[in-house]
């Protein structure tokens, strides 16, 4: 399983924040268009539920302050209503991808997260569709050409983002504090 290779309490916090960091370069570069199947896969992967739900709802929050504080969302009642639809998504999405990461246990590393990605993305992109046809706007989007480049973004990023998953958590057992020995106390006799 992925998620017991990273044991020590800094590699854990040094992953929460490099994946809270790569949303956020994510969210510069492609604004509307953050890889969530992506994130939210490795997260099923890679933490305890506990931490995914954390870190996913982490992930949003930042996205959604990058882009209205720094890449001037529009502050209109239908972008934050779309801002609340993509963090439902993102949670959604993640319930998914645990549930088939946890079924596919047997599966091989790459079928679950094979399994766990597609599921997520699946989800992520049904949902914002569902509710951009629900009336939120924005169904144009959905053409098959755009949502094929936020697939190939999304491959792209899962890729990136277990492949440092792997190398960090080679490097924490390398790195691993060293412990010390200690021995009982020998009593001292007269």
């Amino acid at each position: 399983m992925m998620r017991a290779a990273a044991p020590t309490t800094w590699a854990s916090q040094a992953w929460l924040a490099l994946l809270v960091l790569a949303v956020s370069g994510f969210s510069f570069v492609f604004a509307c268009a953050i890889p969530f199947g992506a994130f939210v896969a490795v997260a099923a992967l890679t933490l305890a539920k506990r931490d995914a739900l954390r870190v996913t709802m982490a992930l949003w929050l930042a996205n959604q302050l990058i882009g209205y504080f720094v890449l001037g969302y529009p502050r209109t009642l239908n972008s934050f209503t779309w801002g609340v639809a993509i963090g439902l998504a993102a949670v959604l999405s993640l319930l998914v991808a645990q549930r088939i990461a946890s079924n596919l246990r047997r599966g091989g590393e790459i079928g679950r997260a094979a399994g766990a990605f597609v599921g997520a993305f699946a989800v992520y992109e049904t949902t914002v569709y569902v509710l951009a046809m629900a009336g939120l706007g924005g169904a144009s989007s959905f053409a098959l050409p755009i949502v094929g480049r936020i697939f190939a973004v999304n491959v792209i990023a899962l890729v990136a983002l277990l492949g440092v998953f792997r190398v960090a958590t080679v490097m924490a057992r390398y790195h691993q504090p060293a412990t010390a020995v200690t021995t009982p106390r020998q009593a001292i006799s007269s």
